[in-house]
């Protein structure tokens, strides 16, 4: 595992994750709706976000199995239908997840970050 490649991640997952609830914080469902660009800059954020959770999976399984804290399945999946599903994307998923899960996720994240600066 390298503690480096690992922190350089989850330092970008949390600016992509950051930049999805940042764009709709002071935004309606009803305008995030009706806003084209709005709806695939918030998409690609959680894309980049969720695809940083895949590399996690498939290169540091053994960080992934330490922080069952994160719902790493979910984001997978996510990513998945992002860049997959492109005109059939749920965007009320999309609203919900980053205006009710991304704040979860950054609080985790901050959390994981500050422990490992610790050097526990």
């Amino acid at each position: 595992m390298s503690p480096e490649r690992i922190a350089k991640l989850l330092d970008r997952m949390r600016q992509a994750a950051a930049d999805a609830h940042g764009m709709i914080a002071n935004v309606s469902r009803e305008e995030f709706l009706d806003n084209l660009v709005l709806q695939r800059a918030v998409g690609m954020s959680l894309l980049m976000a969720s695809e940083i959770a895949s590399q996690l999976l498939r290169a540091h399984p053994e960080f992934v199995s330490e922080h069952s804290e994160f719902p790493w399945a979910a984001m997978r999946g996510m990513r998945n239908r992002i860049a997959h599903e492109y005109f059939d994307i749920d965007l009320d998923k999309v609203w919900a997840t980053a205006k009710d899960d991304v704040p979860n996720l950054l609080a985790a994240l901050d959390l994981v970050r500050s422990w490992r600066m610790q050097g526990e």
